[in-house]
């Protein structure tokens, strides 16, 4: 038996957990292009773009512009003429202000990289929690939970709770989500999580507990069975 956690009177072993969700997702791995990348700055691009956007809307607009600015350099030289040609369909107008803001900071701040100290990611414009944990967990394999409305879907099922959008705000189920996440290698257990949210743990429809690697050990697809 490996690491136990009890959480709403469920326990679940992390390990069997752990084990389950990583054979899974190297099955069912979605090949986005920003998933064979440990380069932070275009792992921050594509984290900026991805934020409400659904990432097969990403793929074409991500290519078009690592294309045009490939280094964090050739982005500072971009007006935000050109910035909006290559983001409008993405309906990030709205950002470019921001972006424009932040390569600033970055090139004169930090010396043209990208910071690997979560809290200066969360000083850069536009940038929260989720976006700097996603580039400290894709790029350096930091041990971040990323916590949204998809990863706390699947949690809050593994435990039976109810799925509330104020769950991603409760400090002890952050601690909870931050404490699943695999050490050993968290770049993987996210793209892994991420996955099962998008093909198993689905919200606008039923989730598939028959399909799912991880029901023996999951509140709600133990119900199911």
């Amino acid at each position: 038996m490996g690491k136990m956690v009890e959480f709403n009177s469920h326990t679940v072993d992390v390990t069997t957990f752990h084990n389950a969700l990583a054979v899974w997702g190297t099955t069912h791995f979605r090949p986005f292009p920003w998933r064979f990348t440990q380069d932070p700055y275009q792992i921050l691009v594509a984290e900026i773009m991805l934020h409400r956007t659904q990432a097969r809307q990403v793929v074409p607009v991500y290519n078009k512009f690592l294309k045009r600015y490939p280094e964090l350099t050739d982005l500072a030289q971009a007006t935000r003429e050109e910035l909006y040609d290559v983001l409008h369909s993405l309906g990030l107008r709205w950002r470019i202000d921001l972006i424009h803001e932040m390569v600033d900071i970055l090139i004169n701040k930090y010396g043209s990289r990208i910071p690997e100290e979560k809290e200066k990611l969360l000083s850069l414009p536009g940038v929260g929690d989720y976006i700097a944990s996603a580039v400290r967990c894709f790029a350096w394999n930091y041990q971040e939970a990323l916590v949204d409305t998809n990863t706390v879907r699947v949690i809050a099922r593994l435990f039976g709770l109810a799925i509330k959008d104020s769950l991603r705000r409760n400090s002890r189920f952050q601690r909870l989500m931050t404490f699943l996440v695999d050490c050993k290698n968290p770049r993987v257990y996210n793209y892994a999580l991420l996955d099962l949210a998008d093909a198993v743990c689905m919200r606008r429809r039923a989730p598939d507990c028959d399909g799912c690697p991880v029901q023996g050990v999951c509140s709600h697809g133990r119900y199911k069975r």
